[in-house]
């Protein structure tokens, strides 16, 4: 997965003529504040440079998951088409992209972040780019939420990670008052990540939410530790990109999980394909989770004939139809 044309061509222009030694050393300290999940009260992007560092290796990965994330949902909710987003805690403007690349319908958006310096290059990304009206806003995740109007759409990505366990139970209950239709978030996938989405889950089925993806039932997660779920999508490196990381391979595979809900229940649930298929000859071995709210592995050969050939063509994420098993 690449980031849209006028989106990578708009970053190339920001990134031009950084000086290559400052940028990877930037990378580098943002990588490492990212993998440690600092919680010190500093923002990751308070500085141009690290802004900078973070277009150039993060910002595609972080589209991709994100517009996976919001394909599952469109998947689950085919006749949901918002007209309003609030995306919170918005870094750049992966999702307004994303969003606005899925639905291009999409009247407005309000996105709320901390750093000045990150709003400002988000804004100089989208415009005359992005249709939708777009408002920028300064704000924290944590106690900047309550002059904010409902949306259609309500996003968090990413963010999670960054703030206080004792804070997210209360953050959580806002983005739900101020989702009008559907609440996406999205994390890292790492053992962490997925337990936060689990948490989060959990409350917002509490709260009277309907589970729309990745999970195909509003049951507990039939998964135990040491596994756990996440998805993968693999992004194409920039030359940049691979030059910021000393990185030869031209690809790297984001890992992230992610829950949507909403206040309309999904038409149907389809079994959803929760690990990387493993194919033979003549057989596929899928890692399903199933509307029954269990989960294992199903093996398919071309004896199940249809079935073997909608099987075989599944990837890590997708979903199986439900009256096929």
């Amino acid at each position: 997965m690449e980031l849209p044309a006028p989106l990578r061509q708009a970053v190339d222009r920001i990134l031009e003529k950084v000086p290559l030694p400052e940028l990877k050393q930037a990378a580098k300290t943002l990588s490492d504040r990212y993998r440690a999940e600092l919680r010190d009260g500093r923002l990751h992007m308070a500085q141009d440079m690290a802004v900078k560092a973070y277009l150039a290796t993060r910002l595609p990965a972080t589209y991709a998951a994100v517009r996976a994330s919001l394909s599952a949902l469109n998947e689950a909710r085919p006749d949901f088409m918002p007209k309003t987003l609030l995306d919170v805690g918005a870094g750049p403007g992966a999702v307004l992209w994303a969003t606005s690349e899925l639905w291009p319908d999409l009247e407005q958006a309000v996105l709320l972040e901390a750093s000045a310096a990150v709003r400002k290059v988000g804004e100089t990304l989208a415009t005359d780019a992005i249709a939708a009206r777009t408002e920028w806003r300064a704000g924290d995740v944590t106690t900047d939420l309550a002059d904010l109007q409902p949306a259609d759409l309500v996003t968090c990505a990413y963010v999670l990670d960054e703030i206080v366990p004792a804070s997210l139970p209360k953050m959580v209950d806002r983005l739900w008052q101020l989702t009008a239709d559907t609440l996406l978030i999205v994390e890292p996938g790492t053992p962490a990540g997925w337990q936060r989405i689990l948490a989060v889950r959990a409350q917002l089925i509490a709260a009277g939410a309907h589970v729309l993806a990745p999970c195909p039932h509003q049951a507990p997660c039939p998964l135990n530790p040491p596994d756990w779920c996440h998805f993968a999508r693999r992004v194409a490196r920039s030359r940049l990109h691979r030059m910021a990381k000393d990185a030869e391979v031209p690809w790297e595979d984001e890992k992230f999980i992610f829950v949507a809900v909403s206040r309309q229940p999904a038409a149907a649930h389809a079994a959803r394909v929760i690990a990387p298929p493993k194919s033979g000859s003549g057989k596929v071995l899928l890692k399903l989770c199933g509307p029954d709210g269990g989960a294992g592995e199903q093996l398919f050969t071309k004896r199940d004939g249809d079935l073997f050939k909608a099987a075989r063509r599944l990837d890590w994420g997708d979903t199986l139809d439900p009256g096929s098993t």
